[in-house]
């Protein structure tokens, strides 16, 4: 796993995920957002979490980054960029797409696949951001019943 990167342009990448989040919070959602760039840098589709909004379990923020991105001749080289660590469903979607990337605002809420993603050739950046933290720590307090049912434990 790195903890390396690119910080600013990660950053500045975490950021747009994280307007996601706070607008996916805002809507009366969980708060998790989602950004997937190009090998470019190019932004190719952006997302949060939806599952509440739509009443749609497989609506997760990376899901929701992915399918906005579009049909893509590749993913390879592509980075996701996610407020907090990936499940295991949106890990799986990294792996079976071949996306080679994975920037993570936080794990400390919820520690997802992003392990098992790195033990398969995905880079991993783990930024331990303050502010997506201080989200997801704010609305777990807030919303334990919601938050139980969104990582499965409800």
């Amino acid at each position: 796993m790195s903890t390396t990167g690119t910080p600013g342009r990660d950053a500045a990448w975490l950021a747009t995920a994280l307007d996601e989040a706070r607008a996916g919070l805002a809507e009366g959602g969980i708060p998790i957002g989602a950004a997937l760039y190009g090998a470019d840098g190019a932004l190719l589709g952006r997302g949060r979490n939806r599952r509440v909004q739509d009443g749609d379990p497989s609506m997760h923020a990376e899901t929701a980054a992915f399918r906005a991105a579009g049909r893509q001749r590749s993913y390879r080289g592509t980075t996701m960029v996610t407020t907090l660590s990936p499940c295991w469903y949106c890990s799986g979607l990294v792996r079976q797409f071949g996306i080679s990337r994975v920037v993570i605002g936080e794990a400390g809420t919820f520690r997802g696949g992003h392990d098992w993603l790195a033990r398969h050739g995905v880079e991993i950046v783990l930024l331990d951001d303050a502010d997506c933290l201080d989200l997801m720590r704010g609305f777990v307090r807030g919303n334990p019943a919601l938050w139980n049912e969104d990582i499965g434990e409800g």
